[in-house]
């Protein structure tokens, strides 16, 4: 009995020690630090204003862990405003703790707790939609007539599959549209017209995507050691050959969009080789038996699988994003619900206009739109495909209209 209260003492001590103390000693854990953020108050917006300080918190312990992290701030009253943080890192914020919130003028401030996680993976609060777009060929004719038709629209698809599968996302496939009418030169759109909301913005506005998929098949050629010559019977038997005991070359890039600001945000390109039989019959569709089956099928299979793992990692800690749908009085509607794992009393952050106007760049000029975090949204009931919910502040004042964004922490 003593010694189970003299365990349960030290316990307590411990945990007094990681309340108090201004910073973890590192024999108890390298990986939580405690550290102090501040952010401005803008309009009255104290919760905002609390949210951001966090952000602030979380940047300098990130920093203080060596962590790379790129963030958007600007400054306000000589104190630092962090507007926005995209981390990409070995490690990750897997929870953070207020222990104590003040306010000093229009300052506010907050010291927390933050753990980081050297796995590099954040807690999966949200499923993230991603739309899928066709990944088209450069060279048509590098797939013959008596093969399989699915290459362009199977890989997309199946890699959203995948990417569902992982309970992260939910996918969208629009396998239809091509985003490039130019494979060669992509990512590149060949958008000139400066007053045209980039196509991959419309793609996901239409759809209430957050990210858009998409991608160009560089290479499925196929070589053989016989040289080809002649015509007719001769040669089309030499053709066949070269699918049976030749070799084909794959290259496959894949591309993932901000569906909102149309940022790329992942570029990747694989490639591989399949020795034997190269060809793919026309009935098999990508994903199946069949098709896994085939030399070049199982080669663009494993190719699928590392883009879905990579696409995984590199979103992992992205924060969640959609769009507010309608607005009725002071009830917000946003278009994500019960399916992407919104509960009532969850937070998000509001993104409105802050400035719209004329911009010019170089020779070409455009017109944008800049967001700006104006308050934070609460839900209060929950849907399967929306939520509703209110903000701090009024509506009218903070100028938020349907279209704006919000966004998790």
């Amino acid at each position: 009995m003593v010694t189970r209260l003299l365990r349960i003492a030290a316990f307590g001590a411990m945990l007094g020690t990681v309340s108090c103390a201004p910073t973890l000693p590192q024999n108890l854990s390298q990986n939580i630090a405690t550290v102090e953020g501040q952010a401005a108050i803008h309009n009255g917006a104290v919760l905002l204003a609390k949210k951001q300080a966090l952000q602030d918190a979380i940047r300098v312990a990130s920093q203080q862990s060596s962590m790379a992290v790129r963030s958007q701030s600007s400054v306000s009253h000589n104190n630092l405003q962090l507007d926005s943080m995209t981390m990409r890192s070995a490690a990750a914020v897997s929870n953070t703790k207020i222990l104590r919130e003040w306010q000093t003028g229009d300052i506010y401030h907050v010291k927390a707790m933050v753990e980081l996680s050297p796995t590099g993976m954040c807690p999966q609060t949200y499923r993230k939609r991603m739309i899928a777009t066709a990944f088209p060929r450069m060279v048509q004719e590098q797939i013959s007539d008596y093969e399989t038709n699915d290459v362009d629209n199977g890989i997309p698809r199946e890699i959203n599959n995948l990417l569902m599968e992982s309970n992260q996302f939910i996918g969208i496939n629009a396998t239809n549209i091509a985003l490039y009418p130019r494979p060669d030169l992509a990512p590149e759109m060949q958008e000139r017209d400066a007053y045209q909301v980039p196509k991959v913005v419309q793609v996901a506005n239409k759809s209430g995507a957050q990210f858009v998929l998409s991608g160009v098949i560089r290479d499925l050629e196929v070589a053989s050691d016989e040289y080809m010559q002649g015509s007719g019977i001769e040669a089309l038997v030499t053709s066949w050959e070269r699918h049976i005991s030749g070799k084909r070359n794959i290259g496959i890039d894949v591309y993932v969009h901000d569906g909102m600001t149309g940022a790329l945000l992942l570029q990747r390109r694989y490639v591989d080789k399949s020795e034997g039989n190269v060809f793919i019959p026309a009935s098999y569709a990508v994903g199946s038996d069949g098709f896994r089956t085939t030399e070049t099928g199982k080669k663009i299979t494993e190719i699928i699988d590392k883009a879905s793992h990579d696409i995984q990692q590199a979103l992992n800690c992205y924060p969640f994003a959609t769009r507010i749908a309608d607005i009725k009085g002071e009830k917000v509607f946003i278009d994500a619900g019960a399916q992407e794992k919104l509960n009532v009393g969850d937070q998000l952050i509001v993104y409105g206009t802050a400035s719209s106007g004329l911009h010019l760049e170089g020779d070409s000029s455009y017109i944008t739109s800049d967001k700006q975090p104006v308050s934070v949204l609460t839900i209060q009931s929950i849907a399967p495909r929306y939520a509703i919910g209110s903000v701090e502040g009024s509506i009218s004042k903070l100028g938020i209209k349907v279209g704006d964004w919000v966004r998790s922490q």
